[in-house]
């Protein structure tokens, strides 16, 4: 399990991720309107927590130089090992990684303001045999996003699978 990663949650990341998507709900941006509705104030969109993994400064979105740089531990080299022998399974090799399931559970809504901390897990891992990619190893990722206080706000799950050989 991770030991977790800050998330903050502010509007412009809020408007810039519904305006991503295409997304007018006024509930997104237009305060006034919010504090109208059931839910008094702003909120984000439905999958707006999945914009955490850029402040995961081990994560795949944060480039090659992962800005800002890790902390220089022992802890944060361990890591860095693990993710490298991950890679050499073939784990990352991008033309037999696939993205096959995300499903979301909301406990309540994320709002401008709210510091989430995103823990992540391994799930369940399981095979099939694949007619053109041979093996498929599917596993997945269950990720916890928490508030200040501790209380559970999103649950995530990811499934990923990993051909035992590239799909031609």
């Amino acid at each position: 399990m991770s030991e977790g990663v800050r998330f903050p949650v502010d509007r412009t990341a809020i408007l810039n991720f519904a305006g991503a998507l295409g997304e007018s709900n006024h509930i997104y941006y237009d305060e006034a309107y919010a504090r109208g509705t059931a839910l008094g104030g702003v909120i984000a969109p439905p999958t707006f927590v999945m914009a955490s993994a850029h402040w995961n400064p081990f994560g795949v979105f944060r480039g090659i130089k992962k800005i800002p740089a890790p902390a220089p531990d022992q802890e944060a080299a361990r890591r860095i090992r693990q993710a490298e022998a991950g890679s050499q399974a073939g784990a990352h090799n991008l033309a037999r990684v696939l993205h096959a399931e995300q499903h979301f559970e909301y406990h309540k809504p994320v709002c401008p303001g709210m510091t989430l901390t995103v823990t992540t897990r391994p799930g369940r891992a399981w095979q099939k045999q694949g007619r053109r990619g041979g093996l498929l190893r599917f596993s997945e990722t269950i990720s916890e996003y928490r508030d200040e206080g501790g209380a559970l706000v999103v649950t995530a799950r990811s499934v990923g699978v990993v051909t035992e050989k590239t799909v031609e």
